[in-house]
C-alpha cells in the first residue's frame, strides 16, 4: 500500500474555491506516495479524522500567514490572510507533533510552522529586509534564483551532501525570529532562514524555496520529496 500524504489546500479568494498547483501532487507521486487535498474546515473533529487517514502532511504555499498567529499588528504591505486555513493548519501541525507524523513545509509552509511554534515573520521583505538578493522571481520558476548555504551539522546536508545549492524563490515574507523548537538548516545569501527542522521529531522539515516547480529538472528537489515520503509512517 502506498503512503497517503495530506496536502494543505490553496484558496482563491475571488473565486471562493479550493485549487492546487499540480507540482505539489506530482512531486509527491514521483516520490512514491498518494496525495489527498484537505478541505477547508475549522471543525477539530473533522480535521482529526482526516489526519488519521494520512501518513504525512505537506504544508503548501499561498496566503500570507495571519499576524494573529505570531501576535503582531499587520503592516499595510500584508496580504489578506485566510484565517480558516491558519486555524486548520495549526490543528494539523499539532496532530503531527503529538503523533510524530512527518511534515514537509514549502514557502508559506516554513513561515506558518515557524509562526505557529512561537517564532515571528518578516511581513514584507522589501520594506523590512531590503536586500540585493532576489526573493520574488519571475517565470519560469524551475530555474536558479539565488544561492543557499546548508549547515554541515544538519540533516539537509546529510541528504544533499553539499554546502551550497542554487534554488528558485518566490515570496515576500520570511522567517524573522526562529522558533526555539526549530533548528536552522540553511540560509540565503542575505542571511534569511531558508530551511528548518524540528530536532525533537522524526521528520518535521520546512524549506523556503519551491521543489514543486523544480523537481523535474533538479535532483535536490527530488531528493527532498523522496526523503519526506521515506519518513512518512
Amino acid at each position: 500500500m502506498k503512503k497517503i500524504i495530506g496536502v494543505m489546500p490553496l484558496w482563491d479568494d475571488e473565486k471562493e474555491s479550493i485549487w492546487m498547483l499540480p507540482g505539489y501532487l506530482e512531486g509527491i507521486k514521483e516520490a512514491g506516495a498518494l496525495t489527498m487535498i484537505f478541505p477547508l474546515t475549522e471543525d477539530k473533529d473533522e480535521i482529526r479524522q482526516l489526519c488519521k487517514m494520512c501518513d504525512g502532511f505537506l504544508f503548501t504555499g499561498g496566503h500570507d500567514v495571519g499576524t494573529d498567529v505570531y501576535h503582531e499588528e499587520a503592516l499595510p504591505q500584508m496580504g489578506i490572510p485566510c484565517k480558516i486555513r491558519d486555524h486548520m493548519e495549526k490543528e494539523v501541525l499539532d496532530y503531527a507533533i503529538e503523533n510524530d507524523v512527518a511534515v514537509l513545509g514549502i514557502c508559506r509552509g516554513i513561515q506558518f510552522i515557524n509562526a505557529a511554534l512561537g517564532g515571528s515573520l518578516y511581513q514584507d521583505l522589501p520594506t523590512q529586509h531590503p536586500s540585493p538578493a532576489e526573493h520574488h522571481m519571475s517565470p519560469p520558476y524551475d530555474r536558479i534564483c539565488h544561492q543557499v548555504k546548508i549547515h554541515k551539522d544538519s540533516k539537509l546536508y546529510e541528504l544533499l551532501k553539499t554546502e551550497n545549492i542554487g534554488v528558485n524563490s518566490y515570496h515576500h515574507q520570511a522567517v524573522k525570529e526562529l522558533s526555539s523548537s526549530l533548528k536552522c538548516m540553511a540560509v540565503s545569501e542575505d542571511g534569511l532562514v531558508e530551511a528548518v527542522c524540528m530536532p525533537s521529531k522524526r521528520f518535521i522539515w520546512a524549506i523556503q524555496w519551491h521543489p514543486e516547480f523544480s523537481y523535474k529538472v533538479d535532483e535536490n528537489s527530488k531528493k527532498i520529496f523522496a526523503e519526506f515520503v521515506r519518513n512518512c509512517k
